[in-house]
């Protein structure tokens, strides 16, 4: 007998996985629902994300092994496709100053849009759990790594030291992170509010590169 085909080993998804995925949405969407008010993660039952999303409470463990795994995956789809966005924006032939500007405008777009993730995320970057608080740390790490990796290519910080430039992308990542949360915040009925608030991370960003860009450390320290 002739051994399968790959194509026919390769497991097709049918509509018991579709099911599976929509409810594992649908928890997801539950808890953030739930938290885009004044709720925090720690208070937030599995009855009440249950209830929301339509299932009964012992359905739950067919997609999370506890609450903190759902909160955990929140946490990662937040910042998974954001980090590669901003690698292709930072991939771009472009001037210093418009690579700027297209980064910041990028992120709080990004941010904007996923509104009801990055409520939940500001919220528990301090006032979470220690293990969400750690691993939106990590995420915010990884942003940094890969920020400080494509600084390194940039000509006018090739003389850059690897320690100097991890500090350096640091300040540009918590200087965004902070721009976004003012984004969150923003009054909705005044339009200038929100240019206002990207000018003045764009500015604070050139600041930080021109400054990088003649930073020299003192290793006798």
């Amino acid at each position: 007998m002739a051994a399968p085909s790959s194509d026919r080993r390769r497991k097709q998804p049918g509509p018991r996985d579709e099911r599976k995925s929509r409810t594992r949405r649908g928890l997801l969407d539950a808890a953030l629902a739930r938290l885009s008010g004044e709720q925090s993660f720690s208070s937030l039952s599995l009855r009440e994300v249950t209830k929301d999303a339509g299932v009964v409470p012992a359905a739950f463990y067919r997609h999370f092994p506890t609450m903190e795994a759902l909160g955990m995956s929140l946490v990662e789809e937040s910042f998974a496709t954001l980090r590669g966005l901003m690698r292709e924006v930072r991939s771009e032939p472009l001037p210093t100053t418009h690579l700027i500007r297209q980064s910041v405008d990028t992120f709080l777009d990004y941010v904007l849009e996923h509104e009801l993730h990055f409520r939940f995320i500001a919220k528990e970057r301090y006032g979470g759990s220690s293990t969400m608080r750690m691993a939106i740390r990590q995420e915010i790490r990884l942003f940094t790594s890969e920020l400080a990796t494509d600084l390194a290519r940039m000509p006018r910080l090739a003389t850059v030291s690897s320690a100097d430039l991890q500090l350096i992308s640091s300040l540009v990542v918590q200087t965004i992170i902070a721009a976004s949360e003012l984004a969150l915040d923003a009054r909705p009925d005044d339009a200038s509010e929100l240019p206002r608030i990207a000018d003045e991370a764009e500015r604070k960003l050139q600041i930080i590169l021109l400054g990088a860009a003649v930073w020299r450390s003192d290793q006798s320290r």
